[in-house]
């Protein structure tokens, strides 16, 4: 090695203290290093011998050494016991945490449940059991896997640190409704700030629009045949065409893939990129469109007043229903149960399933025609406006109104929060209620007014405060304070996800698909056992029907009943048959005759003498074979 190195390598090791990382070192630098190395094991073998035979003897040991190490030891048990008693009131805090957690947790349990509670609490329930002895593991194995699912939605929801922040007013004489968009942009960031815009469609409105279930794309369709569909939050436009003809209603399928749009004929299906997937040939006229994200299915109504059910996966027409009350241009899909309600003309409300003839349910909401709808996402609450003006709120546990508010016009639509805020479009005006569907409230919440146009279409977005509406001008999007979910379960809907993401959601999705017969209006009616024999069932049948008809006979129903005499000449089916069903009634009267035939038989009977055995003759057992038969 040069000197020119040496000398570098020696600067190199006073900047950097001795120390090397990488490279080749000089026999000089290991050398040093070696003397130090020899310099500290001399220094470790003056304090420590590295044998026992190194080690004093016990000679060799002075007294105060040994008085020391006593000091030591005591000094040691005394931290130790310290350190016991910090321990054990360390281990009590911790028990009393999560006591207190696991208490937190039961509680929260108790909205995940259905049907019967589990069995992790004191109380526990009867245990089911049946006759199979297969059968009977399995719904042991089912129950303890329901209670393991409640709680571990509980726990998780512990994990949801977000919390929903609303419009305060900070003095009695502010209100919340008088603060503007533009006042409210000041204090915002920058990403909520841009969710306020407005975009100026004027040649194609009025428009309806719809967002996916994470609340991340949009669809906007025009009445006179405009159809957009963008990544709103990014601003990145995904498709856009014109149809030239009109355009009801437009509604997003499972996903962002595929939507649907009720044109002037038919009902049509595209994709993302515009084309054409699929004509609907049998949904005629359609005004409205609803779809069942769980069953797969898509709904719809038109002109022709039928309800129509058309499985998307498979293309089949689930079901067809007509209720008979004229044309309908109102739908809406409860999302807690599926059911759909549609409402009519004259008022009427109807509930519906696709594997049922009947509505599950109607309701007389309006003394005019509704003209529309909103459902909470708990299925709980119902808003409606009518064309009298007015709107009410309706539970529909008990079909019965809860709440009424007044518009200066007739609402044209609603739409619900997940957080339950009320928005209401009518006439060039959108108004937003919080607390309207438990409570009455005396003023709105917060409210826009945007002149010169008329408001066609109001929706929440998903999982944010924003609420967009469509109207004669094109397209609003205004910040509402407290109006989306501020958690979002990603196995349900994400806001975020990827392209695979989608892909595994919507193959999950498939798998999950539910059949049409569990639409109904207690969705936890599946899965419930009934332990009852087949006969128990029967018998217990049989035992109301007689209660029932004992309690109709108290109440006088059968009195109107008359039992007609057969007439002359009048023997025809229809009489015959009408005479078959009055013998087969059993009411008051045909009681009351039967008893008087019997109580006269009775006395007919008593009356006859016993003739003596002497006064028969030889003819005698005739006679009393046939008084017997008599």
């Amino acid at each position: 090695m040069s000197a020119t190195d040496k000398l570098s390598l020696r600067m190199h090791t006073e900047a950097e203290g001795g120390s090397f990382a990488k490279g080749n070192v000089s026999h000089t630098a290991g050398r040093a290093d070696n003397d130090q190395a020899d310099n500290a094991d001399n220094s470790d073998n003056e304090r420590a011998p590295r044998t026992l035979r190194d080690a004093p003897a016990k000679s060799d040991r002075t007294p105060t050494a040994k008085k020391s190490n006593r000091r030591d030891s005591k000094k040691r048990t005394k931290s130790s016991n310290k350190d016991a008693d910090n321990n054990s009131s360390n281990k009590k805090a911790k028990k009393r945490e999560l006591d207190a957690i696991e208490k937190e947790i039961l509680a929260k349990s108790e909205k995940y449940q259905r049907g019967l509670k589990p069995t992790m609490g004191d109380d526990k329930p009867a245990a089911i059991k049946v006759r199979s002895k297969k059968a009977q593991p399995k719904i042991e194995h089912e129950k303890r896997r329901r209670e393991i699912a409640i709680l571990d939605a509980a726990r998780s929801e512990m994990l949801l640190t977000e919390q929903a922040g609303y419009l305060e007013a900070e003095g009695e004489m502010e209100r919340t409704y008088k603060v503007t968009q533009d006042q409210l942009a000041d204090s915002l960031d920058i990403n909520s700030r841009a969710k306020i815009f407005d975009l100026k469609l004027e040649e194609f409105g009025p428009y309806v629009m719809d967002y996916t279930t994470n609340g991340r794309h949009l669809l906007l369709g025009g009445r006179k045949g405009h159809l957009a569909t963008m990544d709103w939050r990014n601003g990145r436009l995904g498709a856009e065409f014109h149809v030239r003809e009109t355009i009801r209603d437009v509604c997003w399928l499972h996903n962002e893939n595929l939507f649907a749009v009720a044109q002037k004929k038919y009902a049509y299906i595209y994709d993302h990129s515009g084309a054409e997937v699929h004509c609907l040939q049998k949904h005629v006229e359609p005004t409205a469109l609803g779809f069942l994200p769980f069953h797969f299915l898509l709904a719809s109504t038109g002109m022709t007043g039928r309800l129509m059910y058309q499985d998307v996966t498979e293309g089949r027409i689930i079901g067809e229903h007509k209720p008979g009350y004229g044309p309908n241009h109102v739908l809406k899909v409860n999302p807690y149960n599926a059911v759909v309600h549609m409402g009519h003309g004259n008022g009427i409300v109807t509930m519906w399933s696709p594997r049922q003839s009947q509505p599950l349910a109607k309701m007389l909401c309006h003394k005019g025609p509704v003209q529309a709808m909103a459902i909470d996402r708990s299925g709980t609450y119902m808003a409606t406006s009518g064309l009298d003006g007015s709107l009410k709120v309706w539970d529909i546990r008990n079909f019965k109104a809860l709440h009424e508010y007044s518009t200066m016009r007739p609402a044209q639509s609603l739409d619900i929060s997940q957080r339950g805020l009320l928005a209401a479009g009518w006439g060039a005006n959108v108004t937003v209620w919080k607390d309207a569907l438990v409570t009455k409230v005396d003023a709105p919440y917060m409210k826009r007014l945007l002149p010169s146009t008329t408001v066609s279409d109001v929706r929440f977005v998903p999982y944010d405060d924003v609420l967009g509406y469509g109207h004669s001008s094109g397209l609003s999007s205004i910040v509402i304070p407290g109006a989306g979910e501020p958690n979002f379960d990603a196995y349900v809907a994400n806001p975020f996800e990827t392209t695979k993401q989608r892909q595994e959601a919507e193959v999950k999705q498939l798998f999950d698909k539910l059949a049409p017969e569990t639409i109904q209006l207690d969705p936890t009616f599946i899965g419930r056992l009934d332990p009852r024999s087949r006969d128990q069932r029967q018998l217990e049948l049989l035992e109301s029907k007689r209660e029932q008809y004992a309690k109709d006979k108290a109440d006088g129903k059968y009195l109107d009943n008359e039992v007609k005499n057969k007439m002359k000449g009048r023997n025809s089916t229809a009489k015959r048959f009408a005479r078959k069903r009055l013998n087969n009634i059993m009411d008051l009267k045909k009681l009351n005759e039967i008893e008087n035939a019997e109580k006269k038989k009775l006395e007919s009977e008593a009356k006859r003498r016993n003739i003596p055995e002497s006064e028969k003759g030889a003819l005698g057992r005739f006679y009393d074979e046939k008084r017997s038969t008599a």
